[in-house]
């Protein structure tokens, strides 16, 4: 029996030109690369300069991941953008994305869950191909935290960067069955009682400023553990796979001990672990799709292989998808 599936055709990234060490983080807070690396690590950092915003960034990874898919502007039907640094207020930065690449058709808009953003809009995508309202998608996460960060604070300006990634989406008819490529599953979950443990601290109906990100660390690795290793086992019990038959694991690239830790808990071997947190930082929605376009890119990532996804984000919101590449 066949049935709608959301394939993916492409993936590309975009990365900001100035790169930020941890040594220059030195020589601006009371930090060190030691520091650094032991609690996240984190080595360097893409921070957004002039002219680079969340939807020029956005805009760039959607162009690579067309590319790759041998598709143009005029092929898609859906933007959807994961983040939580639009470029304004309103309209929706897919709005504006939609405009730099020159589409008129179709629909776009954006999406909040913070870290958990794109799994938001993978699931969201997702329903409107396989509804069959929509042929193609383009799903981003892009991000420039640099501009929401207290750079005086030490415990949160090392630890996030800037950047975005995409990923081409295809609605396709496919046969079910454990070689059927596509978005096979995808698990949400939120809790509002944690907002205080990782949030911004502005917002125009309430401060009527931007505000910078605050977070209490401790507090949110706790919560990601479990959380996270909770939801990635309701994926693999609901699609009848184990973590033996995971090639690829790309978590949210937050915290070196919340990947080694969550892995660990699932049975996951460090080698089928994607990491590109040395280099990216936490680039928030941006995280999953830089660190699949990096994965694909090399080659590590290849047609049939079965990759899980995972983030936790501010709200707290959380979630896990299953994907056959």
């Amino acid at each position: 029996m066949k049935s709608l599936r959301s394939i993916v055709r492409g993936a590309g990234a975009a990365l900001p030109k100035r790169v930020l060490t941890n040594a220059e983080l030195a020589a601006m807070v009371d930090t060190s690369d030691e520091w650094i690396m032991q609690r996240s690590g984190i080595r360097e950092r893409r921070i957004a300069g002039e002219g680079e915003t969340t939807g020029s960034l956005a805009a760039a990874a959607a162009r690579a991941a067309l590319a790759e898919a041998q598709l143009t502007p005029d092929d898609i039907d859906l933007i959807v953008l994961a983040t939580s640094t639009p470029d304004h207020t309103f309209p929706a930065t897919a709005t504006e994305v939609q405009n730099m690449l020159g589409m008129t058709q179709g629909a776009a808009f954006d999406i909040n869950a913070v870290c958990s953003g794109f799994v938001y809009g993978l699931a969201t995508a997702d329903k409107f191909l396989r509804s069959g309202d929509h042929k193609r998608a383009l799903l981003i996460g892009s991000e420039t935290f640099s501009r929401i960060l207290d750079w005086s604070d030490r415990t949160t300006c090392v630890l996030f960067g800037d950047g975005a990634g995409a990923l081409v989406l295809e609605a396709q008819e496919s046969d079910r069955g454990p070689a059927a490529r596509g978005v096979i599953s995808s698990h949400l979950r939120s809790d509002g009682r944690y907002r205080d443990k990782l949030y911004v601290d502005g917002g125009p109906s309430t401060t009527q400023t931007v505000g910078h990100l605050r977070m209490e660390g401790r507090e949110v690795f706790r919560h990601a553990v479990v959380n996270l290793a909770e939801t990635m086992q309701e994926t693999l019990r609901a699609t009848g796979y184990s973590a033996a038959d995971i090639d690829w694991f790309v978590p949210h690239q937050a915290n070196r001990r919340i990947i080694d830790a969550t892995a660990q808990k699932l049975g996951i071997e460090p080698d089928r672990v994607v990491l590109t947190l040395d280099k990216h930082g936490n680039t928030s929605a941006a995280s999953i799709p830089l660190a699949l376009a990096a994965a694909r890119g090399d080659g590590r990532i290849k047609d049939g292989d079965l990759v899980l996804i995972e983030a936790m984000g501010g709200g707290f919101t959380w979630g896990s998808a299953l994907i056959r590449w």
